[in-house]
């Protein structure tokens, strides 16, 4: 476990991340790990999801995996339940879990926007709703419990490749995010977004790393996200460093969108 300066520490807190499994949900849940948090993360296929969760509790701590399809209707309820019976607090809950399908104009068809919809904004809601009573148990004035929304700079400018659901999901959830941050801050829970850019995730893997390559050039940087970025991101959004950060939509992109 990684010893931290008090203002960042997040030693005995627990954590639930959807889509923990991989890309950046991965990269947060073994942060989590290393810094002390009871995490669990979520997949759909239960025997990986348990691989994972073994993996990542060798970092020095302890990471449990829960079962999820948030394709389902009643997926984020089954989840909130299973989680309830655990008869845990919940600290931070990371609304992670996404997805990506045909996006052109003239291919997309109905079941691909019910996926992406569904998956990306719906779940993020009717989860958050449903784990209120562990996130209010888990907050104080001083220490609220966080909700954390994996956008994406996606939804915050328009790509040169046509994404019309993917984008349109993400700048959804975005919105969430403030609408949630206001309605829940008398709770003592914050609510607040990560808006990656480029980083090495199931979603973003072309197989070219001449592809990636290129894209690192249009990023003042010059390099894709690592984990280190994003794990920093939520380490602040999640500790005393970040209590009085609510409803903001934080871009991880090497100043991809400052630059446009």
């Amino acid at each position: 476990m990684i010893a931290t300066d008090p203002l960042f520490s997040l030693a005995g807190k627990t954590a639930l991340i959807t889509g923990g499994t991989s890309g950046i949900g991965a990269m947060i849940a073994q942060g989590l790990v290393r810094r002390g948090v009871t995490t669990f993360i979520t997949g759909r296929d239960q025997q990986r999801t348990a691989e994972c969760a073994a993996q990542f509790s060798q970092e020095g701590g302890t990471c449990m995996p829960l079962a999820a399809d948030l394709e389902a209707p009643d997926g984020a309820q089954r989840l909130a339940e299973d989680f309830a019976a655990r008869g845990k607090a919940l600290n931070i809950l990371i609304n992670n879990a996404g997805a990506a399908a045909e996006g052109s104009l003239a291919k997309s068809s109905v079941e691909d926007w019910d996926i992406v919809m569904n998956v990306n904004v719906r779940a993020a809601f009717f989860l958050s709703r449903a784990l209120l009573p562990q996130l209010r148990q888990a907050a104080s004035a001083e220490d609220p419990s966080r909700i954390i929304n994996t956008g994406s700079i996606g939804g915050l400018h328009i790509p040169n490749w046509e994404a019309h659901s993917y984008g349109a999901s993400k700048a959804a959830l975005h919105h969430l995010t403030r609408s949630l941050a206001k309605a829940l801050g008398p709770d003592h829970i914050t609510v607040n977004a990560i808006a990656p850019g480029p980083f090495p995730s199931r979603l973003t893997d072309t197989g070219s790393d001449a592809v990636q390559k290129s894209v690192a050039t249009y990023i003042p940087l010059g390099r894709p996200g690592e984990a280190a970025d994003v794990e920093g991101a939520v380490t602040f959004l999640a500790s005393r460093a970040g209590a009085y950060v609510n409803g903001c939509t934080l871009p991880l992109d090497g100043g991809y969108i400052a630059a446009l």
